[in-house]
């Protein structure tokens, strides 16, 4: 789960979007719009209910069993970095515990299970000699989840980069994207039998435009723009890299590739707001990270878009031009990580005009999460649009500051209606023939939430922290509903209630 400004791109002058100037919400009839059969699943039978966490954020046990420390370790016990000082040393203890989590799993009823792997836990020095205890770890969890009926999406990096290859130079060096593909013929070769889903990298535009360049999250570096983006060059030669190791150690593997998704959507439905959020979507406005095209479009286009190089202009780090060969691999699908929108109409001089949210407009508890129901249907519907890839919705939550309640049950209305209008959203882009193979939700537990620690919660479990008791909450329950029905549940008489909702 990343870290996002709440305004990732300039606002103009425009007036605040009201109720009437924004896309309708996607209510029971809309969402179901079209079938012969009203009560019919608005998801496939073969959709991919999920939920996701990652390593360093649930797993805890930091040094045991010859795992050694990433930039993470470091960096959360740097004074001042992280909200009160808040580490993974223990998290929720899931290396332990396990088990229980993946019977949580099986009582949700999830289809799917997305887990990261901790790099130091295999590969203490980042190459070389590989840790048998920590690849026998994955097995074990791996094994768990087959013998639940859940298949497993394994991401091999979710930002904790090795402590031992930051002090080589990190991304700075070209040689990182040997030690990624070195690293990930070492998994896949012990899980690739047995996982059929694969994830290179999980958002770049944080563990790269946020590490490194905002200085926010590990390692906590602020570097001179040619130098950002020589990192970020490296990045994606390293995922090129693991494709191809991939290909080569699981032969069955499906590929992807995580963004954090900058979503914009139109103000009105209108064909030209549509193309203004089309073009908004796929261009690089200003020099921060969080955009989309600069992080996807070497990724499968196999160049850097025009709107960037204009704007980085002699910032711009030297390289082979065959190194696009090296980045644009083939991959089977596209992971697309959402969780707010922009809002963006034609303007009056026909280029695209950033509309404000007006004041009070719905947020989660962290501020950048502003709640934009429309987001997954967007989001999913401008991607295949233009890249004809199969759409895997990654993660999608909410972060509250959920409490235990007197009657020792936790109670989260705002998650499940936040959820539920979300999936609305999503159910009408599958119904519009958007390939949509299936929706990890973040997350299964609370967790160590970056640089936030224990201060926000994404979980449907609620977790003690200082117990490690397990408490599932009312999610828990709806979303459970949700997967059991394939959704028909969405298009309950809840619904119906919100014709005059601002999507």
């Amino acid at each position: 789960m990343a870290l996002h400004p709440s305004e990732s791109l300039p606002a103009s002058n425009a007036s605040p979007a009201s109720p009437s100037s924004v896309p309708p919400p996607v209510t029971a009839a809309s969402a179901g719009a079209g079938r012969a059969n009203a009560t019919a699943a608005p998801f496939p039978a073969d959709f991919l209910w999920g939920t996701a966490t990652a390593a360093y954020q649930i797993e805890g046990a930091a040094s045991e069993d010859g795992r050694t420390p990433s930039v993470w370790d470091v960096f959360s016990k740097t004074p001042g970095k992280v909200f009160e000082g808040h580490t993974g040393d223990v998290a929720c203890d899931h290396y332990h515990r396990y088990k229980e989590d993946v019977g949580l799993l099986a009582e949700l009823g999830v289809k799917s299970y997305r887990f990261s792997v901790s790099w130091t836990r295999v590969l203490p020095d980042g190459t070389g000699k590989v840790n048998p205890k920590g690849l026998d770890f994955y097995d074990r969890l791996v094994d768990e989840l087959l013998r639940a009926g859940i298949v497993p999406m394994c991401t091999l990096f979710h930002w904790d980069f090795p402590q031992a290859l930051q002090d080589r130079g990190g991304f700075l060096q070209r040689d990182v994207a040997d030690w990624f593909a070195d690293y990930t013929t070492v998994v896949a070769r012990r899980l690739g039998d047995r996982v059929p889903w694969w994830v290179t990298q999980n958002e770049p535009q944080a563990f790269i435009g946020n590490a490194l360049l905002n200085g926010v999250f590990a390692p906590g570096l602020k570097l001179p723009y040619r130098e950002y983006l020589t990192a970020a060059h490296n990045q994606m030669r390293a995922h090129g890299k693991q494709v191809d190791a991939l290909r080569a150690a699981a032969t069955a593997a499906k590929i992807g590739y995580v963004l954090a998704t900058q979503v914009q959507r139109p103000a009105t439905e209108d064909p030209a707001d549509i193309e203004a959020a089309r073009e908004a979507i796929f261009s690089v406005y200003d020099k921060n990270p969080w955009n989309n095209a600069w992080w996807i479009c070497p990724v499968l286009e196999g160049r850097y878009p025009e709107s960037g190089l204009r704007l980085f202009g002699d910032d711009m780090p030297d390289f082979p031009a065959s190194d696009f060969d090296q980045i644009k691999r083939p991959i089977d699908y596209l992971g697309l990580n959402m969780y707010s929108a922009g809002t963006w109409r034609q303007g009056k001089d026909g280029r695209p005009e950033r509309v404000v949210s007006p004041p009070g407009y719905p947020r989660g508890t962290l501020d950048w999460l502003q709640i934009v129901p429309s987001t997954l249907y967007w989001g999913s519907r401008y991607f295949w649009e233009r890249y004809k890839l199969p759409i895997g919705i990654t993660e999608h939550g909410l972060a509250t500051r959920d409490q235990v309640f007197l009657d020792g049950k936790v109670h989260d209305p705002k998650r499940i209606d936040v959820m539920h209008r979300y999936l609305l959203g999503l159910a009408r882009a599958v119904q519009e023939g958007v390939p949509v193979v299936g929706y990890w939700a973040w997350s299964l537990l609370d967790n160590f939430e970056w640089a936030e620690g224990y201060k926000d919660r994404f979980g449907l479990v609620y977790v003690d922290y200082a117990t490690q008791r397990r408490i599932p909450k009312d999610s828990f329950s709806w979303y459970r509903e949700v997967i059991a029905t394939g959704g028909r549940s969405l298009l309950g008489p809840t619904a119906v209630a919100w014709d005059n909702v601002t999507g």
